[in-house]
């Protein structure tokens, strides 16, 4: 079982007083303490529209892989989301982009692709309050090319007293507080 901490156990707290948890969420939450505690909220992707990063970032972006399975979402569970590292006790706390990204490839989770980043951005009301800790969730299930050519990824981050995106090489090293929101793999 995953640790909970003081700020996780604080959220579930106020998520009940607002009358938000029930057995299942709860049930979710003690399973994985990363996910929305307590929330019941499903995020609807509009698939009749895709992701255009010249559009959304500028020009000479583009996409160069997706996670077929995440484009296939019309709704997303957000109390589902894992935030995961891909870290191994040998890393050292730092993991480089590419091999985390092979990684999570390697897991079989499910990549949430940057239309998901996208949705959220918009509706960002619906952006899960725990991830104010972390210094960004990344969208791996969307790799993109920059109009110079290194391979990017988009995130979210919780900087001051709002919500910013940006984008991060692959070619750079990540630690634990750069996760990557992904669906477990189901069986």
């Amino acid at each position: 079982m995953s640790k909970i901490t003081v700020e996780q156990l604080s959220e579930l707290h106020e998520q009940n007083k607002a009358g938000r948890v029930t057995r299942e969420n709860l049930q979710a939450f003690l399973r994985n303490p990363n996910s929305v505690s307590g929330a019941n909220t499903l995020l609807t992707v509009n698939r009749s529209r895709t992701f255009n990063p010249a559009k959304f970032i500028g020009k000479g972006w583009t996409i160069e892989e997706e996670d077929e399975r995440s484009l296939a979402l019309t709704q997303v569970d957000l109390s589902a989301i894992l935030l995961e590292t891909t870290l191994k006790p040998s890393d050292n706390g730092r993991v480089q982009g590419e091999e985390k990204l092979r990684r999570l490839k390697a897991s079989g989770h499910i990549r949430l692709d940057a239309m998901v980043l996208q949705t959220l951005w918009e509706n960002k009301h619906l952006i899960p309050e725990s991830w104010k800790t972390k210094n960004a969730v990344y969208f791996d299930g969307t790799v993109l090319r920059r109009p110079f050519g290194s391979r990017c990824v988009l995130c979210l981050s919780w900087y001051g007293d709002e919500w910013n995106w940006y984008y991060d090489w692959l070619d750079h090293d990540w630690n634990a507080e750069n996760p990557s929101a992904v669906l477990v793999k189901s069986r």
